[in-house]
């Protein structure tokens, strides 16, 4: 979840028609000689003698980490009055952030290659380990935090917060679980038209369960599994239907920014950001507030900023800004955190590997879209569409992906392309067993139902 827009000439202008929505996200096209890859990725920081969350305040804490590492690499603090709460690079490309339970993310630069981004995790999280071990302090990739009661987990000092959690209690069942117990890496990729976009949002869309079944690394919580693969994924169909989802009318015939704008206008506000100052407008429309017609500050007009921070709190499967987030992938092993962005680079980067895709899954109904979704989190690699296993295809997704990237022809270490960070999705789908699979069997195996192990034994 991202902090506030920064202020810009452009993100100060005032909203008077609905035309600078629209334009707001045209803006973001970029020919592909220009398109870009930016990887996130969360992590759950623990104290290593006691396997606990981490506080956010004290001599092993959050704040240490984050004032340890501005001082060792040279990162920009970001405070929220007296509190740090984010890392910026002073050339302003690539940041850390904290979600609200104190996952730790980054949020990277937007690099050519997946070697690039991948360096990029490598180095970030040599870091993190430098200044955690130092604390005593590590971090841990799984989609869901295994042991750790809701009660447990910290909330970290970070306005928007104190908003969202009572405003979710009110929407599903699982918001907070999502909140405070869920991690998640993501990619963000760019797109050169507005067709472009809209063929880019249709493939992500269809094949997003695809991607969270081979990245499925969720089958614990509060010390036992829990009965899905992706539990993280699980969260999501009941956190919040207005603002989380697969986006349904993408596939309608019109699609483009102004019918993702009217989606986007109609998503309950959570707040407006000015001075410093979160001003909770939680559940109130931002139709309204074009109007200046919101009921706790009246006369008030949004920025370009305030809409571009109304976009940060939608969440579907695929969120359209300036580029296109794929949002469905568990957080994982290092190897997993290189492979989300070649998949879908492999896909959507090469015209030939998007049309091969888009012809994969153009004729799935909405409801059978649906169903796959609602499918997945528990059955994974088994799950089906139009009698096919989810295994088949992503067998031959992964086979698209490979030649898309074959195609780009990005070099890095010993010659080998970016297709060589698929080899872990490929394992995957020959063995047929996700990452959450393989922790299922050292719980019923060797750690003898002790799930504490997963600290010792997964941590980076």
């Amino acid at each position: 979840m991202s902090g506030p827009t920064p202020e810009t000439a452009e993100a100060r202008a005032v909203i008077t028609s609905k035309r600078q929505l629209v334009d707001y996200l045209a803006h973001g096209e970029k020919p592909p000689e220009r398109w870009r890859i930016g990887t996130e990725h969360e992590k759950f920081p623990f104290l290593t003698d006691t396997l606990a969350p981490v506080p956010y305040d004290g001599p092993r804490s959050i704040k240490a980490l984050l004032e340890g590492m501005r001082a060792r690499f040279g990162w920009t603090g970001v405070y929220e009055e007296d509190n740090i709460i984010a890392l910026a690079d002073p050339q302003g490309e690539g940041s850390v952030t904290l979600e609200p339970g104190g996952q730790f993310e980054l949020s990277g630069a937007p690099l050519l290659n997946v070697h690039d981004t991948c360096a990029e995790v490598h180095d970030h999280l040599k870091q993190v380990r430098e200044i955690g071990d130092e604390l005593g302090i590590g971090f841990l990739g799984l989609g869901a935090a295994p042991t750790w009661k809701r009660e447990d987990i910290p909330m970290m000092p970070k306005g928007r917060y104190g908003i969202m959690a009572p405003y979710m209690d009110k929407v599903g069942r699982h918001g907070r679980d999502m909140m405070f117990r869920t991690c998640t890496v993501q990619v963000n990729l760019d797109f050169s038209s507005e067709a472009d976009m809209v063929k880019k949002l249709r493939v992500s869309l269809a094949l997003q369960p695809i991607a969270t079944a081979l990245f499925a690394n969720s089958p614990f919580l509060e010390g036992k599994p829990n009965g899905f693969k992706s539990f993280r994924s699980y969260v999501w169909l009941d956190t919040d239907k207005d603002r989380s989802g697969m986006l349904p009318f993408a596939f309608d015939q019109g699609m483009g920014y102004e019918r993702y704008v009217d989606y986007a206008l109609d998503v309950p506000m959570y707040f407006i950001y000015r001075g410093d100052r979160y001003h909770n407008v939680a559940g109130e429309s931002f139709r309204d507030f074009l109007e200046g017609k919101l009921p706790q500050l009246e006369g008030w007009k949004p920025t370009l900023k305030d809409w571009s921070d109304h976009l940060t709190t939608i969440f579907p499967e695929v969120r359209l800004k300036r580029y296109l987030e794929m949002r469905g992938a568990d957080s994982g092993p290092w190897r997993r955190l290189c492979a989300l962005p070649a998949l879908w680079t492999g896909l959507f980067y090469d015209p030939s590997s998007l049309d091969a895709a888009w012809d994969l899954a153009k004729h799935w109904t909405a409801e059978e879209r649906q169903s796959l979704r609602e499918a997945v989190p528990r059955e994974a690699l088994q799950a089906t569409i139009r009698g096919r296993t989810v295994r088949d295809i992503a067998r031959e997704v992964l086979t698209l992906a490979r030649a898309g990237l074959e195609a780009r022809k990005a070099q890095g270490c010993k010659g080998r392309t970016e297709a060589s960070f698929l080899d872990v999705l490929d394992q995957t789908v020959e063995r047929g067993l996700t990452p959450a699979d393989d922790l299922l069997t050292l719980y019923d195996g060797s750690w003898q139902g002790d799930i504490s192990r997963v600290f010792r034994d997964f941590a980076y």
